[in-house]
């Protein structure tokens, strides 16, 4: 058991590091190389107050009021998304969603677009542009919202995060991002960890209705999860007659559920070897538990590292080996970039890279708590903290000892 949790600890800690290690890759590099947003010509409507003042005291007023504005903003939005979702307006949400998904895929990305074009000198012409957009928008809404390979839609989300970073670092003030980053944390604490929380409110909700969290929020690792719902209420029927006894009819139920699965994954155009290969793999998991009960005489113990059961006690497919993944919210993919970009547009590496470190330090912090409490975790707190004194320090710091070091030529 402990080289399991082991093994699946090191296996998430790696799954969470590539996605967020590309999305601040993306906006580093444009930040780096695309000048249009490093530049400030307009600002949000919800930062009214713009910090073009020369005094401290006045900068770090209008950036207190920026980020409250912000922040009561992006409160609002979350009551009233918990709000729809407790009533079962999914039609609302979906269109919600599927709106703001639009607007990122059609307009931001044309202007994304059309900043590399220019910032390289390519030349490109207006018909073959719009033919890119209306395929690269229409893939991406259908991978997002409905299905589609899990690599595609995985990198359409992280493009998304990264463009709403890029966004974010364009139109905030400069004391105002920092500010925002910091206050963002403390929400994120209060909304996952207090009982009211509506974050928690969230997941606790979909974990009694057996519902999925809405893909446009959240990254997964895995494929399992855009695929569960598909059961029919027949099989939820069947499951609800399964006996109580140890292993035999959970077992029988367990490669039913892999077979219909693996029947679905064949006709969404998956490969038909690893279809046809997934039931072998599942008895021989099924003899590996059997004999491992003969040989204990307890009762397996079932997994706790996420909530997959139904109301009938009976565990999900997705428990199988092949089918576990990690979720992350889209916000924290937002928030780490924006962090990491704002440190990256100064022209210091040393801070960029000490930022990135920080935000990967922190990340993996926090899936250790995840794994010694074994329930939900706001990821934002730690991996902010550790960036905002890894910023501050380097820059205040390291870079002035270093600049001071070069200019008198001394090497350590």
């Amino acid at each position: 058991d402990e080289e399991e949790e082991l093994k699946y600890g090191a296996a998430h800690v790696i799954k969470l590091f590539v996605p967020v290690s590309l999305c601040l890759l993306v906006v580093v590099a444009t930040m780096n190389n695309i000048t249009f947003y490093s530049t400030r010509d307009i600002y949000l409507l919800y930062t009214p107050f713009h910090e073009r003042s020369s005094d401290p005291g006045t900068k770090m007023w209008n950036a207190l009021a920026n980020a409250t504005i912000l922040l009561s903003v992006i409160v609002l939005m979350t009551v009233l998304l918990i709000l729809l979702y407790k009533y079962r307006c999914y039609k609302i949400i979906h269109g919600w969603l599927i709106m703001s998904s639009l607007i990122l895929l059609s307009i931001f990305s044309y202007i994304y677009l059309l900043e590399v074009l220019r910032a390289y000198n390519i030349p490109f012409d207006f018909i073959t542009l719009c033919l890119f957009m209306w395929n690269f928008g229409t893939m991406g809404m259908i991978c997002i919202h409905w299905k589609g390979p899990l690599h595609m839609q995985q990198a359409y989300l992280i493009f998304l995060a990264a463009l709403m970073a890029l966004i974010f670092i364009k139109y905030l003030p400069e004391w105002t991002t920092w500010v925002v980053l910091a206050v963002i944390s403390v929400w994120d604490l209060f909304a996952v960890l207090t009982p009211k929380g509506p974050l928690r409110i969230l997941v606790e909700t979909a974990q009694e209705r057996n519902e999925q969290i809405f893909p446009a929020l959240i990254y997964s690792s895995t494929v399992i999860y855009s695929l569960i719902n598909k059961i029919s209420d027949e099989d939820n029927a069947q499951r609800g007659k399964t006996s109580s006894s140890v292993s035999t009819p959970q077992v029988n139920y367990s490669a039913l559920r892999m077979i219909q699965l693996s029947v679905e994954l064949r006709e969404d155009g998956f490969s038909a070897d690893w279809a046809d290969g997934l039931e072998a793999r599942v008895e021989g998991r099924q003899r590996a538990v059997a004999a491992h009960e003969a040989s204990s005489g307890f009762q397996p113990r079932q997994p706790t590292r996420i909530s997959t059961q139904n109301p009938q006690g009976v565990p999900h497919a997705q428990d199988e080996e092949e089918e576990r993944g990690v979720k992350l919210g889209l916000g924290d993919f937002i928030f780490y970039s924006v962090l990491v970009g704002k440190a990256s547009s100064n022209g210091d590496w040393n801070t960029t890279l000490a930022c990135f470190v920080a935000i990967l330090i922190g990340l993996s912090l926090t899936l250790l708590l995840l794994a010694i409490f074994k329930k939900a975790l706001p990821a934002l707190p730690i991996s902010i903290t550790f960036g905002l004194i890894f910023y501050f320090t380097t820059t205040e710091i390291v870079q002035p000892f270093s600049d001071a070091l070069t200019t008198k030529q001394i090497f350590v």
